[in-house]
């Protein structure tokens, strides 16, 4: 099978939408299909791609205002010659919004069919940085992923979300976990002296620093007696953070073993976003034996079995969130139960797994009848 992975980002990109088109890159070429990816261009240029396991085609792209981090693909012919240079079978766009749409066009006036990869609730994003705007972006969704012939979504909340705003042709399909670079195995006691010197418990959040994920929920936290918080990960919000969460250490931004060794090192991992549609980071605790607080809404519903491996809390709720870790601080023996539980859940749920199931979304589109296309807006 011939595949192009259009996707609105991609490594050296640490989100997980480029996790994702990675590990799916990874895992056709495993399976011996033939992937390629078109991404937006990096802050640094379209050098090499070391990480890719396919050609990956880089697009120009530029800065998206006030958040550096995120970059927006700009109009380009790059994207329709890829698929048709690669006599692609099917495209398969990844989180579609700008490059995703353009891929979408494409593969609607080549006659081929796309495959829609639900993974960012602009919707939240839209509540959170303009204070309005959601029904315009829930539009702008349902354009774009009326176009596929097939809406994968990662969770059963945001299934539900999607069929409830008129998206149709919407199956699940979750997020695989590395269980072999997540793993209790790798805590570390020294680096666990290092983050907390007088024995404290390390309570830990690991993700992007930006107002949606609501990181300031746990202010209350660093005011327990004995608890320590670790915040891994960098954005806008940090300078913000550094004023609101006192005492906590920043680590920045952290990847491969070292991540692991992080993870595995927490006592407890808390979530805070309430705007996450599956929420990977849950998934990676959960592989390195830590109980987990997260909200009651979007992914981690899916993710996390309340008082069985950790605590669903009530969102934007900083009390709760506090309580939730004040009750595993104290309870050595319930924090094992719940690790142990948690790494139990997730075992079978690895990339290779969740990657041939995708291979089977594929599989059905291309034998469905084919479907008069229609070009997102």
């Amino acid at each position: 099978m011939r595949v192009v992975i259009v996707t609105e980002s991609f490594p050296p990109d640490v989100n997980g939408v480029a996790h994702c088109a990675l590990q799916t890159a990874r895992h056709l070429v495993d399976r011996g299909h033939t992937p390629v990816v078109v991404a937006p261009a990096t802050a640094a240029g379209s050098g090499p791609d070391a990480l890719a396991p396919c050609p990956v085609v880089r697009v120009p792209s530029l800065p998206l205002p006030g958040y550096p981090q995120v970059r927006v693909a700009l109009p380009s012919r790059r994207v329709a010659a890829a698929i048709t240079e690669h006599r692609a079978d099917i495209v398969h766009l990844a989180s579609p919004f700008v490059l995703g749409v353009r891929g979408m066009a494409a593969a609607a006036r080549l006659g081929l069919p796309a495959v829609a990869v639900y993974q960012t609730d602009l919707a939240g994003y839209a509540r959170t940085y303009m204070g309005a705007g959601e029904a315009a972006a829930w539009r702008r969704i349902r354009s774009v992923h009326a176009a596929a012939d097939l809406t994968l979504a990662p969770s059963s909340a945001a299934l539900n979300d999607l069929e409830a705003h008129g998206v149709p042709r919407v199956k699940l399909w979750p997020r695989g976990v590395d269980t072999v670079r997540f793993r209790p195995e790798h805590r570390d006691e020294a680096l666990r002296r290092e983050l907390a010197p007088n024995g404290e418990l390390i309570v830990g959040y690991v993700g992007r620093l930006a107002p949606e994920k609501q990181v300031e929920l746990l202010a209350d936290a660093c005011g327990l007696e004995g608890v320590r918080v670790v915040v891994v990960g960098d954005g806008p919000s940090r300078p913000s953070l550094a004023q609101a969460l006192p005492g906590a250490v920043f680590l920045g931004r952290r990847t491969g073993h070292d991540l692991a060794r992080i993870f595995a090192s927490l006592d407890v991992f808390v979530h805070t976003g309430p705007f996450e549609t599956f929420c990977q980071t849950v998934q990676e605790a959960m592989a390195s034996g830590v109980p987990v607080v997260a909200p009651a809404v979007g992914g981690p519903l899916d993710l996390v079995a309340h008082g069985r491996t950790g605590f669903l809390v009530p969102p934007r709720d900083a009390t709760a969130v506090r309580d939730a870790v004040w009750s595993l601080a104290a309870d050595p023996a319930l924090r094992a139960t719940y690790g142990a539980a948690a790494r139990a859940m997730v075992e079978g749920r690895t990339w290779a797994a969740v990657g041939d199931r995708l291979i089977g979304h594929y599989a059905d589109v291309l034998a469905a009848p084919k479907r008069k296309p229609a070009v997102a807006a």
